[in-house]
């Protein structure tokens, strides 16, 4: 009669075992995959895909201070790096551009980085109920045309009024604005007939089979470590 009695508490031992590792099992949660670090930047200097070549040295300042790793790179930090693509519009082939950041540098300290120049950016918030769309509506009338980067001129906003990229060659002199973060969107947008690409190295670039990509120094450009999703 004893040893029955054992056995029965030695099986239902194990039965109560078994289902605790099973409930551990399903209670435990899947790994979360790395988020894809992105910084909104202001160039330092205009970029023209086929004009600048490639080598060139360029640097960007960053307009929201971002979180990577538990390391807070302040505004205003300076990214410095390459142009590593750069070829313009022809008959048969679209126009291509690229741009790698190496590093990072700010007051108190820097950081190696690997980021991309990417086909987002984060337009101008219009104020007082505006068409917050990135394109006027009537681009043919504009004394502005769009090229797939930049800003229109209203007269209402002086960021806008600030010269476009191509029209003076050269002139990179001129100091450029502070960051604007407080009149940028909340939401980035996609640059218009401007596509990314991925080459095999896992390096981003540019390409347009419309126009020859160029960038200025009032767009906040986003540049990223790898592809990013639009943002709900």
């Amino acid at each position: 009669m004893f040893n029955k009695i054992v056995l029965i508490g030695q099986t239902m031992l194990t039965v109560v075992l078994g289902s605790t590792a099973l409930i551990g099992q399903q209670t435990t949660p899947a790994p979360k995959s790395p988020a894809t670090a992105e910084f909104p930047v202001i160039m330092q200097a205009h970029v023209d895909a086929g004009k600048t070549p490639v080598g060139t040295k360029v640097q960007a300042k960053l307009v929201v201070a971002t979180m990577v790793d538990g390391v807070v790179v302040p505004r205003d930090a300076l990214f410095s790096g390459e142009v590593t693509e750069s070829v313009a519009k022809s008959a048969d082939a679209p126009s291509r551009l690229a741009i790698r950041m190496d590093s990072a540098q700010w007051k108190n300290g820097s950081a190696p980085i690997k980021v991309y120049l990417t086909s987002w950016i984060y337009p101008v918030a219009m104020m007082g109920g505006q068409d917050l769309s990135y394109e006027p509506p009537d681009t043919a009338n504009s004394p502005k045309h769009w090229n797939g980067a930049g800003t229109y001129p209203d007269p209402n906003n002086p960021i806008s009024q600030q010269k476009m990229p191509g029209r003076d060659a050269g002139n990179d002199t001129n100091p450029a604005p502070p960051t604007p973060s407080s009149n940028i969107s909340k939401h980035r947008v996609l640059m218009k007939n401007v596509e990314s690409v991925r080459d095999s190295d896992g390096a981003i670039a540019l390409s347009s089979k419309r126009f020859n990509i160029k960038l200025d120094k009032t767009t906040t450009y986003v540049l990223a470590s790898g592809d990013l999703l639009p943002k709900d």
